[in-house]
């Protein structure tokens, strides 16, 4: 049924975010550059999801391809995991500069392992108790649901904290579960390594320990721990430190047992750096975690 405005003129329907009408035009204009709507340019796999996706925050940095007419090709496997796997993607118009994304796809419900998900999911319900009971039965209908709630939870958290100005990839977009997030390289010539890669020396030490204390002060401004942090899911890129990998992000406040999910995310990273030479009294974990609940308000 078609609404009314307020001149009596009919308003189009809609269907979660976009019009009918302008899903019509979105396919017009994808018609428009190619000869035949399904004939994908060479060696693509699929046409850009852009349009139906949720999209990430506003302002967008000026590399997200948001064009209708481009189609994504994966370039090979970034990381496999228990919960995830994330690809390496290529958005672009032929002929046109593109640009490089990490494909993060959450598990199927037959092969997904969530093995700590009780305590993260603590604080976070949905509205419908059909949903609730599924989930808390872990029927094959409620990991789904728990899978989606994984990637809703991180696509959120990682918009959320770039505009914060925490040091995390831009969320490009979420498709049901998979996130599209900034593909970040060092030096151009690959992904960026891992802290639990680095044997940096006294000064870069000092200086990555500075950064992440920054880091984990946005967080718990947002009233936010990370929940999972150690030096296997921080990057180093170009000598500046990221966060990666939020799916548990933890409300510090709202999850009963936030306060020690941020106490263990602190002792994790302190004892990385505590033994490659940080000192005790640069490097405290409880002095920090004191600092962090004062910056959360706990």
């Amino acid at each position: 049924m078609r609404r009314r405005g307020r001149g009596g003129d009919p308003q189009p329907s809609r269907t979660g975010r976009l019009t009918e009408a302008e899903k019509a035009r979105l396919g017009r204009v994808r018609e428009d550059a190619y000869s035949e709507a399904d004939e994908l340019p060479a060696g693509a796999d699929r046409w850009s999801t852009w349009a139906e996706a949720e999209q990430g925050p506003a302002p967008r940095p000026g590399w997200v391809v948001t064009d209708l007419a481009a189609a994504d090709t994966e370039l090979g496997v970034l990381k496999t995991g228990k919960e995830a796997d994330v690809f390496l993607l290529e958005r672009a118009v032929p002929g046109a500069p593109g640009c490089l994304l990490a494909a993060k796809r959450y598990r199927s419900a037959e092969h997904r392992l969530f093995h700590r998900d009780a305590g993260y999911l603590e604080g976070r319900r949905m509205r419908k108790s059909r949903e609730n009971r599924a989930m808390a039965s872990r029927s094959s209908f409620g990991r789904n649901l728990i899978a989606e709630q994984w990637a809703v939870a991180e696509f959120a958290a990682l918009g959320r904290l770039w505009a914060a100005g925490a040091p995390v990839p831009y969320p490009v977009q979420r498709d049901g579960t998979e996130l599209l997030l900034e593909f970040l390289s060092a030096d151009g010539r690959g992904a960026a390594p891992r802290l639990a890669q680095l044997r940096p020396g006294a000064g870069e030490l000092r200086e990555l320990w500075e950064q992440l204390v920054a880091a984990l002060e946005v967080l718990a401004g947002q009233g936010l721990a990370h929940g999972d942090l150690s030096a296997y899911n921080l990057l180093v890129c170009d000598g500046r430190l990221v966060l990666i990998d939020l799916p548990q992000v933890v409300d510090v406040v709202a999850n009963p047992a936030g306060v020690d999910f941020l106490a263990r995310d602190v002792a994790n990273v302190a004892a990385w750096f505590a033994a490659r030479g940080l000192p005790a009294d640069i490097g405290d974990p409880g002095a920090l975690t004191a600092r962090l609940l004062t910056a959360a308000g706990v």
